[in-house]
């Protein structure tokens, strides 16, 4: 359990005083001052942890140095996403040691925006997101696309009106093409008719995040911009571990600089992007920085199948997502892993919970999901569940889940616990089967 103090920086009390900088430090400034110095360098004031969605969470640590960098690179996204320090901003984020509040907060406070954070569903709830729409009118909403998504429909259910939003950055899941158009649809509904959906890419071992600049409606992201002088982006073939050339894709690798407490060399994130790094100038806002561009997966989405003709497939469900986000009559959605009657030696069965949008009927939904499936993927749902806008939302555990859930695994372990998966047996939605 302590293994994590193997990659946190430690000095050696007795080497940093002999350095001459140090006894020089002490003649022109004290004793005291040089204390003060390496506590705000080498001491821990702050403990992020990761999200623990692979394995078990574990800490890292931040000293005062590494919050004054996170200032600098939540300044830096601030400025990326064009937006300007007269701007309100909401920070959706959940109050919780991960990465995302604390960067959307520091951010805020470096660039000069005006804030209010309200720890997305599960601290003040979505009445309570509601209320500050409507006082606060943002310019700026920043949080995880679910609950972003969930807020902005219920907006709309509602009647609020949010007349100012500029800017919607989302972080903490994957945004697709589909899932901005939602979004900006939602906002048009709002009385924001001109809103960038901004996505941005990061994670707890950079203790930074990166994001895209406004663009076009009908043109692509530019990918996210990096920052070189904070850390090194590389991406490698993910087979042989060696670097790819500009534009090509591979594993994304990062290793920062000038970090403390814990600190990484080299990680291999396991995220797949399929455009690369590219150094050739942004084509919308004209920066030099370097950019990640395309799509990033994960490979911890990608999960080993036994379906009926498809035994021991893998099914990557990064693709999936984008086939659900892309359907412009659906809205929320969860897809569900189970064992055929809870048994942990049957065949392993893909449930698709929806909450379908635009009034479409249940059948023609049904019929387009499963023509998507067939079109994009090897695999098809078993089984498609309707369900209303509250039921998907409990279902995916807004408002009291730190990332809402849209991919579940509840197949049962084969050592005879088949009763530990859990049933969605209470779920009240309106099933259609399909045809195998």
């Amino acid at each position: 359990p302590k293994r994590f103090m193997d990659f946190v920086v430690v000095p050696d009390r007795a080497v940093l005083t002999r350095r001459p900088g140090t006894m020089l430090r002490a003649l022109l400034h004290g004793r005291k001052d040089v204390e003060e110095h390496f506590a705000a360098e080498f001491r821990p004031v702050l403990s992020c942890f990761t999200t623990g969605r692979a394995a078990e969470p574990l800490p890292f640590l931040f000293t005062q140095r590494d919050l004054d960098h996170l200032a600098t690179a939540g300044r830096r996204l601030i400025e990326i996403c064009a937006a300007q320090p007269d701007f309100r901003m909401i920070n959706a984020f959940p109050f919780a040691p991960h990465l995302a509040f604390w960067l959307a907060h520091y951010a805020a406070t470096a660039a000069g925006v005006f804030q209010v954070s309200t720890g997305g569903g599960k601290t003040v709830g979505t009445e309570g997101n509601l209320r500050l729409l409507r006082k606060l009118n943002p310019d700026v909403l920043m949080g995880v696309p679910t609950f972003i998504y969930h807020l902005l429909h219920t907006a709309a259910e509602t009647g609020v009106h949010c007349e100012n939003l500029k800017r919607i950055v989302l972080g903490g899941e994957k945004v697709s093409d589909g899932l901005r158009r939602k979004l900006r649809d939602l906002a048009h509904e709002l009385g924001s008719p001109r809103v960038d959906v901004l996505a941005t890419y990061g994670f707890t071992e950079a203790k930074l995040a990166w994001a895209e600049c406004p663009f076009p409606n009908d043109q692509p992201s530019a990918g996210f911009h990096v920052y070189p002088d904070l850390g090194i982006i590389e991406v490698i073939d993910p087979h042989t571990g060696e670097v790819v050339p500009p534009g090509q894709p591979g594993e994304i690798v990062f290793t920062p600089l000038d970090a403390r407490g814990t600190v990484v060399l080299r990680y291999r994130t396991g995220d797949f992007i399929d455009g690369g790094l590219t150094y050739e100038p942004c084509p919308h806002c004209g920066r030099t920085l370097p950019r990640l561009v395309g799509n990033i997966s994960r490979s911890s989405e990608i999960k080993e199948l036994n379906l009926d003709k498809l035994k021991g497939t893998l099914v990557d469900f990064n693709d999936l997502e984008h086939v659900l986000d892309d359907d412009p009559h659906v809205g929320a959605w969860q897809l569900e892993l189970r064992k055929a009657h809870d048994d942990p030696h049957e065949l392993d069965e893909l449930i698709l919970h929806v909450h379908r949008i635009n009034g479409t009927d249940e059948s023609q939904v049904s019929r387009e999901l499963k023509e998507r499936f067939a079109n994009h993927t090897e695999v098809h749902p078993n089984r498609i569940v309707f369900h209303d806008a509250e039921e998907m939302r409990r279902l995916q555990g807004v408002g009291t889940l730190l990332k809402e859930q849209k991919l579940v695994d509840h197949r049962p372990a084969a050592n005879g616990l088949a009763g530990t998966a859990k049933t969605t047996d209470d779920s009240p939605g309106r099933e259609i089967q399909s045809k195998v």
